[in-house]
């Protein structure tokens, strides 16, 4: 029975401990999922058919502010000089989805104080469907062909019945709502932007350390925690060469440092020397092997579409 309560115990605190490892805080470039969008910095944002929620505003205006490290991406043209894609306005249209309905629901209530019979009733519910769809589309004036199209579309429903103490929002505030949505996915599609996620470090060690190594391991991560990463870096080094190149820990934590960074190339060695010295799989070290590689293209694509 020790045995087993002590089994039980190593077990809670070895859970306890994997899920309080700490986390980098990551925010790569990438880019614009739409390339031959991405190249078209000079832009203009014809009226919409039907545009009642001002759609055709909201995105003109999220383009003007849109700014890449501070510099602004697009160069909006004014619609006064744009009289040559009249006919390319009617093909961008935007429509209102606005239904209320009726229903009953039952409810139940106490009889007397002691409650030993129920009484049953309905109350009147009202059911608000909220929706909005836009067909969008970014043509080339000058080669006359369409660049993009999409249909997007959002909606949301809301209930709400006599007793109820809060009200429904009003169709105004969720149609504004539904356009912004609309208008942010849409510019997201053509711009480059930042992604945040977050990444693991590996805390405990790989090899049996000494005490100087372990030293080494648990100062460089309370740097790293603190936000100094030359420190975190130096101290990692110094576990490498410690270890004789052989800790796949200090290898990988190094990467994620370098990862944050920026410096890709070094984060991509790093990682892979980590790699190398796996003899089990590592989940943490498989992620980053194929992360590094993608952020690598995913830089490589965003720099191209930025110099155009």
């Amino acid at each position: 029975m020790g045995k087993t309560i002590l089994l039980f115990i190593i077990t809670l605190f070895v859970l306890f401990m994997s899920g309080c490892a700490q986390k980098v805080n990551m925010r790569a470039l990438e880019p614009a999922e739409i390339d031959r969008a991405a190249a078209t910095k000079k832009i203009a944002v014809a009226n919409f058919s039907n545009d009642r929620v001002g759609l055709s505003g909201k995105i003109e205006a999220k383009l003007s502010r849109f700014k890449i490290d501070n510099k602004s991406y697009f160069t909006i043209v004014s619609r006064n000089d744009f009289n040559r894609i009249v006919e390319e306005q009617k093909i961008q249209n935007s429509g209102l989805v606005d239904q209320d309905t009726y229903f009953y629901e039952r409810r139940s209530r106490c009889a007397d104080k002691k409650c030993k019979e129920l009484i049953y009733y309905k109350v009147r519910c009202k059911k608000r469907v909220v929706g909005l769809s836009a067909e969008l589309r970014m043509v080339d004036i000058s080669q006359g062909d369409i660049i993009y199209a999409d249909t997007m579309n959002r909606a949301r429903t809301f209930t709400h019945c006599s007793d109820d103490s809060r009200a429904l929002p009003s169709r105004e505030m969720v149609v504004q709502e539904l356009a912004e949505s609309i208008a942010n996915s849409f510019i997201y599609k053509l711009t480059p932007h930042y992604r945040n996620f977050r990444v693991v470090l590996l805390e405990y060690p790989d090899l049996d350390y000494n005490d100087k190594q372990e030293e080494l391991l648990e100062v460089s991560l309370k740097y790293r925690e603190q936000g100094r990463f030359d420190k975190a870096e130096r101290f990692l080094i110094d576990l490498i060469d410690s270890t004789g190149s052989q800790s796949y820990v200090a290898f990988y934590n190094l990467g994620v440092v370098k990862e944050a960074e920026g410096s890709y190339a070094e984060a991509k060695e790093y990682y892979e020397n980590a790699d190398n010295l796996m003899v089990e799989p590592v989940e943490e070290i498989n992620a980053a092997v194929i992360r590094i590689h993608s952020l690598i293209e995913k830089r490589e694509r965003t720099l191209a579409q930025l110099a155009r």
